[in-house]
């Protein structure tokens, strides 16, 4: 029982942090010091990034309707601009598939530590702010989806590498990418949403798939622990989804690079002095 508690903990931070710019592989990073499960290492890594897959049920479920190009409340225009918007996220997508794929394993086995989190939380953190600072009294040249050209989605694409490193946050790195080559706030939002249903779709299967090329398999307990996350990280991120898009409408995003420098300060705090 203690197990399907903890992973509702950790199902909780993952949907709160997954789409804030704040790095949810940061926040379970941390987390894990303090709600461990008591399974395998190989376990714990496969469960911190399938129970995304949660929170990106949460944006399918959220935007079902904008997603769907076979929905009947859509003339011939609006179902074309939705295989439009999906040949610019597939498109988008693939820079950090050519580099991720094959690195996959390397930057697992040398770049998840504190350092490199704390790092990347406090550099990103400072980017924000400078980045809201320069874009004050800059007026966005793409504030509608339909509109955004594919060599600016390629180009928003390309900072999506920059979230391999963990820490970055996949959406603080989009997020930024877009507003950096000219959408408004709410475009590079909804674009990054989109970018992560190929994207954590197919990290997720990728760590399914090696979890059990390697030998290993499901028990019943496990089976569980994996579905409480995931269903509680759909729930969480749902809110949080509408949260921030609310938010931006009246604010920028320089809480979240101060929270982020915090957060990061904290983490030099705990593991570099007190750990």
């Amino acid at each position: 029982m203690i197990e399907i508690f903890k992973a509702v903990i950790l199902g909780i931070i993952e949907g709160i942090t997954e789409f804030l710019p704040i790095s949810s592989t940061g926040h379970l990073y941390l987390a894990n010091e303090f709600v461990k499960l008591k399974e395998s290492t190989s376990f714990i890594n496969m469960f911190m990034v399938v129970i995304q897959v949660g929170a990106i049920m949460a944006v399918i479920a959220l935007y079902f309707n904008k997603l769907n190009p076979w929905a009947h409340s859509k003339n011939y225009l609006e179902r074309h601009q939705t295989w439009i918007l999906w040949e610019k996220v597939l498109i988008a997508v693939l820079p950090s598939v050519i580099i991720g794929l094959p690195l996959n394993d390397w930057l697992d086995a040398h770049l998840t530590s504190w350092q490199v989190i704390a790092t990347t939380l406090i550099a990103y953190g400072i980017l924000f702010i400078v980045i809201e600072n320069f874009n004050h009294q800059r007026t966005p040249y793409f504030s509608d989806l339909n509109h955004l050209p594919i060599k600016i989605a390629v180009l928003i694409g390309l900072f999506q590498i920059l979230s391999l490193v963990p820490g970055t946050s996949r959406s603080g790195a989009t997020i930024l990418g877009g507003i950096l080559v000219g959408t408004s706030r709410y475009v590079a939002t909804e674009f990054s949403f989109f970018l992560a249903i190929p994207t954590m779709f197919g990290a997720s299967l990728l760590k399914i798939a090696k979890y059990l090329i390697h030998g290993n398999s499901f028990t019943g307990i496990q089976s569980v622990v994996l579905l409480t996350g995931t269903a509680v990280s759909f729930i969480v991120a749902y809110l949080s989804i509408k949260f921030l898009l609310n938010y931006i409408k009246q604010n920028d995003f320089k809480v979240f690079g101060w929270y982020r420098i915090i957060l990061g300060i904290a983490v030099v705090a705990y593991f570099g002095l007190i750990h």
